[in-house]
């Protein structure tokens, strides 16, 4: 084996290996288990979220696999209706060319160039992250396949009277020209204004009612004004009329329990059509629906005059101007509020009343929440369940359609009488209804929103509408993994649509993972200046390159300095290489069941460490068995070579060869333990337990401990030959196992290794990936000795203890003696080597007596004193007179310590963390005192 593990390529040549061999297509045999990718943006890169999302589904996938089951994790993207369109608009427009006037079939000819040329990124991204996706069937939402499915949804919905067309308010874009989803708006509190505007009361000469508006152009559409039923200051004006200013309209006064009597003056100004909560208060009150603005937010003809063709933020300004000048503006008073923004144009979005088409998801809700309840999905963590409650308990009718030209055009045509018609085809629209060619059709411009096809992604990606083969063998899917904020926009949909169109739910668990946030636990953007690639911390990526990303696609160049500003601060020369398994591992070691994650990079070095820990055990196990550490083909198998549920081999001839010593038998047991405790966490989604229980048993028990207990049995020459072939069969044994086990969180590394480990063994198999996942064995464990071995640890813990109290350098050699009663008979004998190897001891024996030698050091061990004898180890007149004045030190600090707590004036003037870190400090010198006063008590006694 190479002396250092080189990531960058080992993982390059895996990963090719892996998918030119078909490894990632499920297997023939086994019962069924499917992912499927939640599919991201065909635009997209590969982000932290990402990232950690796919590695625990990869993750999954690899488990099952192993575990023989036919394992599929479902690849594919998403056409991403808007951010797609964007792209390629802006590349237009860099060659002086406008998409109006480019038309629509030629524009969509240049998104589907652009598709297929750049399109694959985040593929090649995640094949970097080591997902082992079934490639070979990767779907796009666009596919004819599932653009099929798409229409044949459509049509079926609105031949049930679950799809219409209506006009409503929807969030719209006055930018980009289109109406988009609650989930493309972005609300941040900013700071604005409150107006206090006068409404005269009709036919009184002083009286007028204050109304409060952050938005005071939209008074130009107000069709009421509202107080609340209980408001008792507001009872003699229900049912009377108020001077809507600057309009020379009429407006009822009324009642509604919307009104919050506590905000302003208790008045609320209702404007129907550009609020939602205005537009509900409408529909109670029967309220007429004035709209004031164009699409591209400037009044219209519906405003007086004076203001039509004024765009809304200057219509603000002439509105305010003419109020004040006529006495009706009160007051302006500053207020922070929540302002709705596009996540693509970054303008502000406005409530408008528009016809779109809409679904009726009422109907599709109720068997769908029924679903959960009784259990047939299951939520992990359960608690999202009450979030699916409440989002489908108060679910509105579903705005489907979009003012775009790049994805599913709506199956709708109409004629010159303004009549619709829809199907699969305009063909089959004119044979249904007897239309002949002579009559014009013109089908709908507008294309269905990007979450209409990806609601349908269980089953047709699986090839619905078709009858398949692979739709019987994975439908149901087994699992969705996914962030909480799509819980309404797509796994409450695929629910509602699974049970549609298929008679059964979609997935049976819906696993709820956190954010990925920095390691302060803020949010990772670009205007703080925190995001990290995880394409760069696999590879690696130097300053220059790094700054060089800073304005790469970025819409806002004015963020452009401090985009990686955390990350240059923490890797001023650029980020080193960790490699995908350090990732993996880090993003799996902190995926706690349901919260968001704090990536600290201190986290990717540990684990990076932790590989190359890996990889030095293992170079230490081959250099130690080069033949195997065989007798012809022996072996204690761990359940693999026979598959899962295999009782471990044992071949029959070769047991009289082979002797297992207290240290084997000890990390084989608590190896099983560790199998145990990984498959429990898989089961229970609780990647960050499996990843500790790796982390613990290889590091601290197999390369700390065992290799450490097991260097003596090889290298004692006097040692019988069985018991060194136990110690090197041993070593492979666990060695081959702990890389099954630790395969699905990092595959490549363990596949690396495994390739020169199985073999030694007699493991059959050409891939990691396709052997058995370990079984825990019943009779693996071994209680006496985890004992026995228990004890040589707290032995040796205790030799070293004194050896650091008392300054001994650690190529010393020290004589050590034991009194007290043996807690386990015999164990000198069985590890003596073991112990004066791993405590670098000259000697170590039972002495009789209570008696310690003069100038020696202690330790306890239980009911065991362990005795180091100093004479000629240390100066131990020198060694009193340093402890003296150290001793002396501490004191010192101790006294001006307490006299700074006990000052009144500093505990309760100086800020909170100052107090508390001296607090700390006294609890640090009083220990120190403590362990300085009992060295040199071991040093001064008789």
């Amino acid at each position: 084996m190479e002396k250092t593990y080189d990531t960058t390529k080992i993982e390059t040549l895996w990963y090719r290996a892996w998918e030119r061999s078909g490894y990632f297509a499920p297997g023939d045999e086994g019962p069924s288990y499917c992912i499927m990718i939640p599919p991201p943006n065909v635009t997209g890169s590969l982000h932290m979220g990402h990232a950690f999302q796919d590695t625990i589904m990869d993750a999954l996938t690899r488990f099952k696999r192993m575990d023989g089951r036919s394992a599929l994790w479902q690849p594919g993207s998403d056409h991403a209706g808007i951010a797609t369109q964007m792209v390629v608009e802006r590349q237009l427009q860099s060659q002086g060319l406008d998409r109006k006037a480019l038309g629509r079939e030629a524009f969509v000819e240049r998104v589907w160039e652009w598709k297929e040329r750049s399109g694959g990124t985040i593929s090649r991204q995640l094949r970097r992250l080591g997902a082992s996706l079934d490639w070979e069937h990767e779907r796009f939402t666009m596919d004819p396949g599932l653009s099929a499915a798409v229409l044949e949804t459509f049509v079926r919905l609105y031949e049930k009277g679950l799809i219409y067309r209506g006009k409503r308010l929807v969030n719209w874009d006055p930018v980009l020209l289109t109406a988009i989803s609650d989930l493309e708006v972005a609300s941040e509190e900013e700071d604005g204004f409150l107006w206090h505007i006068r409404y005269p009361v009709a036919g009184e000469k002083n009286g007028h009612v204050t109304v409060a508006t952050t938005r005071p152009e939209t008074l130009l559409g107000d069709t009421a004004v509202a107080v609340h039923p209980d408001d008792e200051r507001y009872r003699h004006l229900r049912g009377k009329q108020l001077e809507l200013p600057l309009t020379g309209r009429l407006i009822p006064v009324i009642s509604d329990e919307h009104v919050d009597p506590e905000f302003g003056s208790g008045c609320v100004k209702i404007t129907p059509a550009h609020d939602f909560n205005d537009y509900a208060v409408g529909q109670r009150h029967g309220l007429s629906l004035i709209n004031i603005f164009t699409p591209d937010a400037h009044i219209n003809d519906n405003a007086p005059g004076p203001y039509r063709g004024l765009d809304r933020f200057e219509a603000r300004e002439r509105v305010l101007a003419d109020l004040a000048q006529r006495g009706l503006l009160e007051r302006r008073e500053k207020h922070k509020l929540m302002v709705p923004r596009g996540d693509r144009s970054h303008s502000v979005i406005e409530p408008y009343l528009t016809d779109q088409w809409f679904v009726r998801t009422e109907p599709l809700a109720r068997p769908a929440i029924e679903a959960v309840e009784s259990g047939r999905v299951r939520f992990v963590p359960e608690s999202w369940a009450k979030t699916y409650y409440e989002w489908m308990h108060n679910i509105e009718d579903w705005c489907i359609s979009r003012q775009l030209w790049w994805g599913h055009r709506i199956p709708a045509w109409y004629d010159r009488e303004g009549n619709t018609y829809v199907g699969r085809s305009e063909a089959q629209v004119r044979e249904k209804h007897g239309l002949e060619a002579s009559v014009p059709l013109t089908q709908d411009e507008d294309v269905l929103d990007t979450w209409f096809s990806s609601q349908l992604w269980p089953f047709s990606t699986l090839g619905w509408p078709a009858h398949t083969d692979r739709l019987d063998r994975f439908y149901p899917t087994s699992v969705l993994v996914t962030g909480f904020d799509i819980i309404f926009f797509w796994v409450a949909r695929m629910i509602m649509m699974g049970l549609e169109f298929m008679g059964d739910v979609p997935f049976r668990e819906v696993y709820i993972h956190g954010l990925v946030r920095d390691a302060d636990g803020a949010k990772m953007s670009k205007s703080k200046g925190n995001i990290l690639d995880p394409l760069d911390l696999i590879d690696g990526i130097g300053l220059d390159a790094l700054l060089e990303k800073r304005t790469t696609g970025l819409m806002q160049p004015e963020l452009a300095p401090r985009i990686h500003e955390a990350t240059i601060r923490q890797f001023p020369n650029g980020i080193p290489a960790f490699g995908t398994d350090a990732l993996r591992f880090t993003f799996c070691s902190l995926a706690t069941t349901g919260r968001d994650i704090r990536f600290d990079l201190g986290r990717i070095e540990g684990y990076r460490n932790f590989c190359n820990k890996l990889w030095n055990a293992a170079r230490f196990v081959v250099m130690n068995t080069e033949d195997g550490g065989r007798s012809g083909d022996a072996g204690l198998d761990h359940g693999a070579a026979a598959g899962p549920g295999a009782e471990p081999r044992v071949e029959p001839e070769a047991q009289s060869a082979v002797s297992l010593g207290v240290a084997d038998r000890w990390i084989r047991s608590r190896l099983n333990a560790t199998v145990a405790a990984v498959r429990e966490a898989f089961d229970a989604y609780r990647f960050d337990r499996a990843a500790h229980a790796i982390y613990e048993f290889t590091w601290n028990q197999y390369c700390d401990w065992y290799l450490e207990l097991v260097k003596a049995t090889l290298a004692d020459g006097a040692v019988d030959s069985a018991a060194r072939l136990g110690a090197r069969r041993t070593l492979l044994d666990v060695l081959e196992t702990l890389l099954r086990l630790a395969h699905p969180l990092m595959p490549f590394i363990t596949e690396e290794i495994w390739q020169r480990v199985a073999p030694a063994i007699g493991r059959g198999g050409k891939t990691i990936m396709l052997a058995p996942f370990p079984v825990y064995r019943k009779g693996w464990e071994d209680a006496d000795a985890e004992s026995e071995i228990a004890w040589v640890q707290g032995l040796v813990l205790g030799i070293r203890q004194i050896r650091g109290e008392m300054n001994i350098s650690p190529s010393k050699r020290l004589r050590v003696l034991l009194q007290g009663p043996p807690a386990i008979p015999g164990t000198l004998e069985r590890c003596g080597a073991s112990i004066l190897s791993l405590g670098r001891l000259e000697s170590i024996e039972w002495v009789n007596g209570d008696e310690a030698p003069r100038h020696s050091a202690l330790a306890l061990h239980g009911e065991v004193k362990i005795l180091v004898p100093l004479e000629g180890l240390i100066d131990v007149a020198g060694e009193t007179a340093r402890l003296r004045r150290e001793l002396e030190k501490q004191s010192t600090d101790l006294d001006r310590c307490r006299a700074k707590l006990a000052n009144e004036k500093f505990v309760s003037r100086a800020p909170a963390p100052v107090v508390a870190k001296e607090r700390a400090r006294l609890e640090s010198i009083t220990s120190a005192i403590v362990q300085l006063e009992g060295q040199l008590a071991r040093l001064e006694q008789p």
